[in-house]
């Protein structure tokens, strides 16, 4: 059974006289400890997935299984408490607190667990060492260099062990040399901790580290993606 199952799904929605549909019919498959990235033209549903899959919005139709549990069928309380364990999300735009250091930041999504405070900490400092910021745990956003940032924002959505993490553009809003660092440690975080990446890019070298690629079109998945040219990354 795949980690991940999206089954025919379509999500549409109403905008004045017209329904835009940015999915139809769509299904996937992801087994656990792949690495799966999505590429498509602005509009192409990409983004629209990833938040289908992550249960921050619901489809018109269809099904959605992680781990097992049809998402589409939970209430949204439940699905509230499932998304904090289950799935870690990466943002183009890292989407830290201000005021909030990198542990506090990292610590959040725990915060809605039942763990004990010893047990936040264990993981948040795990999750820091991961990434290479244990050195800048006391640090607050504007403290940080764009890189950075996003490495507190994939610790954040590796902390609590997620089924899979999804990531939107994650290396967007990065230069070429950045982009290159992180890049890296999604693949290392992919092959050394067997982390399960659904990753949404629009530049074809970011594709090129993923185990599978594939791209959205006018709403629709589509498979395989055409060869792309495969990023030389440090270690590989």
């Amino acid at each position: 059974m795949p980690l991940l199952s999206v089954q025919g799904v379509t999500k549409a929605y109403r905008k004045g006289d017209q329904t835009i549909t940015p999915l139809n019919d769509a299904s996937l498959d992801v087994d656990a400890g792949d690495f799966v990235s999505l590429m498509g033209a602005s509009g192409s549903g990409k983004s629209t997935l990833l938040n289908l899959v992550a249960g921050i919005d619901r489809p018109t139709a269809g099904r959605i299984v992680v781990n097992g549990t049809d998402i589409t069928q939970l209430s949204r309380s439940r699905l509230a408490r499932w998304r904090s364990a289950h799935v870690g999300y990466i943002f183009q735009l890292y989407n830290l607190i201000p005021v909030l250091t990198a542990y506090e930041n990292v610590e959040m999504p725990l915060l809605l667990l039942p763990l004990s405070r010893a047990e936040r900490r264990r993981r948040v400092e795990v999750a820091l060492e991961a990434v290479g910021l244990t050195d800048r745990a006391d640090h607050y956003p504007r403290q940080l260099s764009g890189g950075q940032e996003q490495r507190v924002g994939i610790a954040r959505a590796i902390v609590a062990d997620p089924a899979i993490v999804v990531a939107d553009e994650p290396t967007g809003d990065l230069d070429a040399e950045t982009t290159e660092q992180i890049l890296d440690l999604l693949r290392r975080l992919n092959a050394q901790l067997g982390t399960t990446l659904l990753m949404v890019t629009h530049d074809p070298r970011a594709a090129g580290i993923a185990r599978r690629r594939l791209r959205l079109e006018k709403g629709e998945l589509l498979e395989p993606e055409p060869p792309v040219v495969a990023l030389t990354v440090r270690g590989a």
